[in-house]
């Protein structure tokens, strides 16, 4: 599928590097297509490098993916610069009266806070309930995926003994799911973080279904019965040395932390078992919940 981006955001050499095929404004308005619009509300304080992971995750469709990058306007970010965030994200306001076929609302490295206390809940609260009549549909990424079950439904997240962080196997709870399509019956997915939700309060709830589980995880893939919402608790979109990153800089910072569980082979070496889960959770929540059920024309287009 072709990513269409601007070609100076740093994603796109990267990508065009990869042999991903990402495509200019210009070349895409040349073809007699409509692309698929997906909006992404990026919360992570490593913004360059979560666009990169989730467009690349993108381009597994043969159809054209135009992404709108969103930011918050009730927090400014201190990990990007402005001059980035200006340039290539635009602020809810801007997209209000839009509709756009999915829309991904990443994690944030707020999950020991209350929600209520998060700076920009409240600017949140009125994007994910834009998201019920202006998406046709959402794909909740860690954090975010306690925060939108949190807002929808009131499931709580806990507080964890000790934090999650490493490679997890998962398995399959349903035959037949679209969304897991093609995976094994066990596959890996990264986590880190020291919440998780209520298992009691989600399995309580009528108006979700728990896709896959772990043992050392909880459920981790959920859906809405309507098939509109997708909860992911984990990190499918990380690369390969994201957890590698994240626990070198924690050691710098003197913390205590236990190395990655299930990253390290025995010499030392990252070893990605994840990749093909990501992949082909990404192309089948496009294929299956976007392209397949999505309007053919746009309310933006008329």
């Amino acid at each position: 599928m072709p990513i269409i981006i601007p070609e100076d955001i740093p994603a796109f050499s990267i990508l065009q590097k990869e042999n991903v095929f990402v495509m200019t404004n210009e070349r895409a308005i040349s073809q007699d297509i409509r692309p698929i619009e997906i909006a992404i509300l990026n919360l992570m304080p490593t913004k360059i490098e979560t666009e990169t992971q989730l467009l690349r995750l993108l381009s597994n469709m043969p159809l054209q993916v135009n992404s709108t990058f969103v930011k918050t306007a009730t927090y400014k970010s201190r990990n990007t610069s402005p001059k980035h965030l200006d340039k290539f994200y635009v602020e809810f306001e801007y997209i209000k009266d839009r509709k756009f076929d999915g829309m991904i609302i990443t994690g944030a490295p707020v999950e020991t806070m209350p929600f209520e206390e998060v700076k920009y809940y409240e600017e949140l609260k009125q994007i994910m309930e834009f998201a019920k009549t202006n998406v046709t549909s959402t794909m909740f990424i860690c954090w975010g995926a306690q925060v939108g079950l949190y807002y929808y439904f009131g499931i709580e997240k806990v507080p964890l003994k000790e934090k999650i962080f490493g490679v997890f196997p998962h398995e399959k709870l349903v035959e037949n799911e679209l969304l897991l399509k093609g995976l094994d019956d066990v596959f890996y997915i990264p986590h880190s973080r020291y919440t998780e939700l209520d298992e009691k309060m989600l399995k309580n709830c009528k108006n979700l279904k728990i896709l896959a589980c772990g043992e050392k995880t909880g459920s981790t893939v959920i859906k809405t019965k309507d098939d509109k919402m997708f909860f992911i608790t984990g990190h499918s979109e990380y690369d390969s040395d994201t957890l590698d990153k994240e626990y070198k800089r924690d050691l710098n910072k003197g913390l205590e932390i236990e190395e990655p569980f299930n990253y390290y082979n025995n010499k030392g070496k990252i070893v990605n078992k994840w990749k093909s889960t990501a992949n082909l959770i990404f192309s089948n929540w496009l294929n299956y919940y976007v392209y397949q059920v999505t309007p053919y024309v746009l309310e933006n287009d008329k």
